[in-house]
């Protein structure tokens, strides 16, 4: 059995995450970049690492099913409740390692903050490669950490953190990158710091909000991964 790894900000907090995924690229950028690539509009989709659910209403708007999978039973729970009373909808309680789907049943598939450090990803790429039919993509939005306020913070928090390893990681499986740049912003100081203290260690955290006294948001860089199958 593949080893669930935690993810301490969401399943620890899931309420104050939810204001982060509010805060998180409002202006859409991400989504319109993966529409130029591969509509999901009248197609099946696969959201990998769902979480609460909160991008399976997007999806769903014009999917003609979406599904999404998601290891930790309390946040597979909130995903269910989300998407309560949307046909198209459902969630299972899957790893990305092994979902409980036929061959070839996904034409777009979604991963959002879950594929960080590339290597170790390979059991999951190779699901996806089950699971994607042929002409399908398949998309895995991370961090740039090369660039970007927010990024500097994470380069800070994670010293060992190679960044050019993760890329060569994906290059080399064949994966194309759009460099994407979007905003993280809240709605109050009160947001800002709730949201920074659960991405953030203590100690990381004060020095951040130390640093950026006024803040709401900051600019954040994200990669946009992306593979046709």
């Amino acid at each position: 059995m593949t080893e669930i790894i935690p993810s301490p900000n969401i399943w620890d907090t899931p309420d104050v995450y939810e204001v982060e995924n509010l805060g998180v690229d409002r202006a859409h950028v991400i989504e319109a970049a993966m529409r130029s690539v591969a509509d999901w509009a009248g197609r099946d989709v696969l959201d990998i690492g769902c979480g609460t659910g909160f991008h399976l209403p997007i999806f769903a708007s014009t999917a003609r099913s979406v599904l999404g999978v998601e290891p930790h039973p309390p946040l597979a729970l909130l995903a269910r409740q989300r998407i309560s009373g949307m046909p198209p909808c459902s969630v299972r309680e899957d790893g990305a390692a092994s979902i409980g789907v036929p061959d070839d049943s996904f034409d777009v598939a979604h991963a959002r903050w879950s594929y960080f450090f590339g290597p170790g990803s390979e059991p999951g790429l190779t699901e996806l490669e089950r699971v994607m039919r042929p002409g399908g993509t398949a998309f895995v939005i991370d961090n740039d950490a090369t660039r970007s306020t927010f990024g500097s913070w994470f380069r800070r928090s994670l010293p060992h953190y190679d960044a050019r390893a993760v890329e060569r990681f994906w290059a080399r499986h064949g994966w194309q990158r759009e460099r994407l740049d979007i905003r993280w912003d809240f709605d109050s100081r009160e947001d800002f710091e709730a949201v920074v203290g659960i991405e953030f260690s203590a100690d990381d955290a004060d020095l951040i909000l130390a640093e950026h006294p006024d803040a709401v948001g900051v600019d954040y860089a994200v990669n946009l991964w992306w593979r046709r199958y």
